[in-house]
Parts: C-alpha cells; sequence; structure tokens
C-alpha cells in the first residue's frame, strides 16, 4: 500500500485562489485587507517563511507591510516595532515570547495566538467561532477535510506540546463537528510508541528528524509531518526534515509529506485569518 498523498501545496493554491475572489469583493466595498510582520534576527528558516507569507499576500492581492529588526535589538525596540503587527516567532534569546504575543491587538492577530484569542478557542466547544484560529492547527484540520479523512470519533495522537501546533490542535479537534479524541504526547510521555499505534490520525510536531518509526503506525492512518530539522549532509548542505520516517508512507492511508504538506497550509489560512478579520 502506498499512502494518499496530503498535498498542502495544490490545497493551499485552491484556497488562496477563493481568497483572491472574496478581497476582489472587499476592493470593491473600499476595504483593503493587509498584513504587518515583524522578524527579529536571522534565522534563515524565519526569513523564508516571512518572505512566503509577503509572496502569498500578493498572490491573493492583500497588502503587506514587513518589519525587520537585527538579533541585536533590545526588548523595548520589539515592543515598539510591534503593536498592530504578527510577530515571526521564535524570538531571539532573552525576549519573553509570551510578553510580546500579548502586545499584538487581539482583532488584528492574524496568527491567532494572542492569549485572547487561544481562551476563545478554550471557551468555544460548539458553534461558529469569531475569533482567529492558530494557523497550523487550522491547516491541519482544513487539509484532513479537503480529503474527506474521517474525524469523528477518531483517535488522533499529537506528538509536540508547544503553542503554535500541539496545544491549540488538541482544542479544535475536540470541538463538536469534528469529535476526534486526541492525546497530547511529548518527550516525558510514558509508551508514546503505544499511542501512536492506536490512533487514526497521527501529527508529529516535535521537531525531532524522522522521529515517528514505520511500526508505529496503524495501516491505513493518516498521518501529517509538521515538525522540521535542519540537518547537514555529508557534503556540508543543510536539507530540512520532518519528524516522520519517509517508510510511513507504505504503511499509512494518508501521508502529508514534510515540505510540501502542511507548512503552505499554514500560511494559506494566515492570509484566510486576515481576509475573515477585514470582512467582520
Amino acid at each position: 500500500m502506498t499512502a494518499i498523498k496530503l498535498d498542502g501545496l495544490a490545497t493551499a493554491k485552491a484556497i488562496k485562489a477563493e481568497l483572491a475572489e472574496r478581497v476582489i469583493g472587499l476592493k470593491q466595498l473600499g476595504i483593503t485587507p493587509g498584513l504587518g510582520t515583524l522578524l527579529v534576527g536571522d534565522d534563515p528558516g524565519s526569513h523564508s517563511y516571512v518572505a512566503g507569507k509577503h509572496r502569498d499576500c500578493a498572490e491573493v492581492g492583500i497588502h503587506s507591510i514587513r518589519v525587520d529588526l537585527p538579533a541585536s535589538a533590545s526588548a523595548n525596540d520589539v515592543r515598539a516595532a510591534l503593536r498592530g503587527y504578527i510577530v515571526q516567532l521564535p524570538l531571539p534569546f532573552g525576549i519573553d515570547t509570551n510578553e510580546m504575543l500579548e502586545l499584538i491587538d487581539p482583532n488584528k492577530d492574524a496568527d491567532g495566538l494572542h492569549p485572547t484569542n487561544l481562551g476563545r478557542l478554550v471557551l468555544g466547544v460548539s458553534g461558529e467561532l469569531n475569533s482567529p484560529l492558530p494557523c497550523t492547527p487550522a491547516g491541519i484540520v482544513e487539509l484532513l477535510n479537503r480529503y474527506e479523512v474521517p474525524t469523528r470519533g477518531a483517535e488522533v495522537a499529537v506528538i509536540g506540546r508547544g503553542v503554535t501546533v500541539g496545544r491549540p490542535l488538541g482544542l479544535l479537534m475536540t470541538r463538536k463537528g469534528i469529535d476526534s479524541t486526541v492525546t497530547l504526547l511529548h518527550s516525558a510521555s510514558r509508551d508514546l510508541e503505544s499511542a501512536v499505534k492506536r490512533a487514526d490520525i497521527v501529527i508529529g510536531a516535535l521537531g525531532v528528524a524522522h522521529f515517528v518509526q514505520p511500526e508505529w503506525i496503524k495501516p491505513g492512518a493518516a498521518v501529517l509531518d509538521v515538525g522540521i530539522t535542519r540537518v547537514e549532509g555529508a557534503d556540508g548542505k543543510a536539507t530540512l526534515v520532518g519528524d516522520i520516517d519517509p517508510r510511513v508512507a507504505e504503511i499509512a492511508g494518508w501521508l502529508s509529506p514534510n515540505p510540501g504538506g502542511v507548512g503552505p497550509m499554514t500560511r494559506a489560512m494566515l492570509v484566510k485569518n486576515v481576509v475573515d478579520s477585514a470582512s467582520k
């Protein structure tokens, strides 16, 4: 068996085409959606990712503003630049990430990571959510929906408890209408392998290269690779490697690879959050 590819690139392209139509309608009403980003430091992955966000904005017809600060920027420099923007994580060592996230206007929080919006997700067990959702969890659920991967009653193993993926993903997938049962796993979890083996859906968001092994996967399960690690090859060149061993494709029913899977979906959902906010 070879897994069906959960193609994030193709799905994100379709979503952006839908959003472009909405942006045309908003502009006809005199409303121009916009995204402002703040990047601190010189992390290569962050620079690449932020550049992708701005390319997506241009593709959809959204105005975008980019502010970059050096790694030597002080906390006060970041505070002064941050208001009205979203901030690219991770921030350099010594700057309090949670403090900076709280400075963002919750109504302009396109990443969905402000404590107010995360709190609304905690409270929003059912019904429509009027606050922006964290982009990667929203992208994962959207990708599963578009490929008609069953979520109702499904057992889900999420490996990684970070604020951008693991913690909010558990909240989102247990909402009424999605109705999954989520086990949140991390470095201190006992018998992690057994929990993964039971799962109908597995999300690797740990950031450890090829951590999830083929023998852990239930035949026919949906597996989504979110974590990413830079690995230096024998030639000295760095490559990006996901959390899921590529051999999982021989066992899984669906597989979202990395790169080309959840990453493009994350950026597409960021643009969706911007358009949704402008629409409101």
